[in-house]
């Protein structure tokens, strides 16, 4: 297949729309259903961050799409039992393989933002993982491959029309890579720089013990911001993202963006929000936005009545500043990445608050000593890693 026709464009006034080769066929098959144009885009660029954390970490991977950016990141890594209870996935009697523990933690970092979103993976997607994708709102798949079982549960979703894509693993891109805006064509070479271990080997901090387990979270966050709509940063724990900012002008607001949703992730853990009385028959959706007011400034709006009785069986007490604070300085060894240097200590003060212990960035501001000079206040590990990693 050289090209496939889409039914429009990234709205529906903007048509004819399509897929296409120049040389050679589309390395794409698409078993189920009839993916869109913005569906294609968050499938080829999930694709790439996934195939990528697979080869830095050896351990599979997934990826949460919205609108050409990730939502959420995540290699294969065993869920505590606190982690499938904040990702709706302790009621699921069924073993869960590490490409379903991967796709768990991608779609459960922040649910807000995962919902209805295009999903990559690194590996075939056995029935373990199709069965957490059948539950969840979302628009599509992309993988090197289906297992009977989990293609048979996946084309019966969204009935009988959710996106199934198979994609050739094997698949090369030309080096060169072109996009066209207001009618001009843009030529650039591809953006394939690996991610390893020596990525982070220029450590500037006092303090310089860098960890296995953090250099894997500092290559997730990385790999991640490459795919990323700039400006970015990225907070990661545990083999995940924790927290996505994307697409800010300002690297400050980024941070503070990327912050509170790693605040959420971790304050969704705390006994006060796991052991909120909703009523039985609270739909998912639902109860996500409840706890993501609950959680928030916007509290009352839950909290009111004639509000709490149609989400709680019995009405919540407040989590107050004072519950909130206590809890999130319990959180640590957060890693967090930038895709260009950070240009002043303020983004690092915002980053102590949400547990960040590791930091990598390209370095290179006129204000890279007092960066340093806030690290080392807080006693965090900071990498110049060079590299600056815009995507547009």
């Amino acid at each position: 297949m050289k090209e496939l026709e889409l039914k429009y464009g990234c709205n529906p006034n903007q048509k004819p729309s399509r897929i296409y080769m120049k040389d050679g066929e589309l390395p794409i098959e698409v078993l189920n259903g009839k993916p869109g144009y913005i569906n294609f885009l968050d499938a080829f660029n999930g694709w790439q961050l996934v195939s990528e954390l697979k080869k830095a970490t050896g351990l599979p991977a997934a990826t949460s799409f919205k609108h050409v950016s990730p939502a959420g990141a995540a290699v294969g890594l065993p869920l505590t039992d606190v982690e499938r209870k904040i990702y709706w996935v302790d009621d699921l009697d069924m073993e869960f393989t590490p490409l379903a523990n991967a796709y768990a933690r991608a779609r459960g970092a922040d649910r807000m933002s995962s919902f209805g979103d295009f999903i990559s993976l690194s590996d075939v997607c056995d029935e373990a993982t199709a069965k957490i994708i059948k539950r969840e709102v979302s628009d599509g798949v992309i993988a090197p491959g289906y297992t009977p079982e989990a293609l048979a549960i996946l084309k019966a979703k969204k009935n009988g029309n959710y996106n199934v894509i198979k994609i050739d693993e094997n698949y090369k891109p030309n080096p060169i890579e072109t996009k066209e805006v207001f009618g001009i064509t843009f030529e650039q070479g591809r953006n394939e720089l690996v991610i390893d271990d020596d990525f982070f080997s220029n450590i500037v901090t006092e303090n310089k013990d860098l960890p296995e387990s953090a250099k894997i979270d500092l290559a997730i966050s990385m790999i991640t911001l490459k795919y990323t709509q700039s400006n970015s940063v990225c907070y990661v724990k545990g083999g995940q993202a924790i927290g996505i900012g994307a697409g800010q002008q300002s690297r400050i607001h980024c941070t503070r963006l990327a912050g509170s949703k790693a605040d959420n992730w971790f304050l969704r853990q705390c006994p006060k929000v796991l052991e909120l009385p909703f009523l039985d028959n609270i739909k998912r959706a639902d109860r996500d936005n409840a706890i993501d007011l609950y959680i928030g400034e916007d509290y009352m709006d839950v909290l009111a009545d004639g509000q709490w009785e149609r989400i709680f069986k019995v009405k919540p007490e407040v989590f107050t500043a004072e519950e909130k604070r206590a809890w999130l300085d319990k959180n640590t060894d957060v890693a967090l990445g930038s895709d260009a240097f950070f240009p002043f200590g303020d983004n690092i003060e915002r980053a102590h608050r949400s547990g960040v212990k590791y930091v990598a960035q390209p370095g290179g501001s006129i204000r890279d000593d007092n960066v340093i000079e806030t690290c080392n206040k807080y006693g965090m590990v900071m990498s110049f890693t060079g590299i600056r990693l815009f995507h547009h």
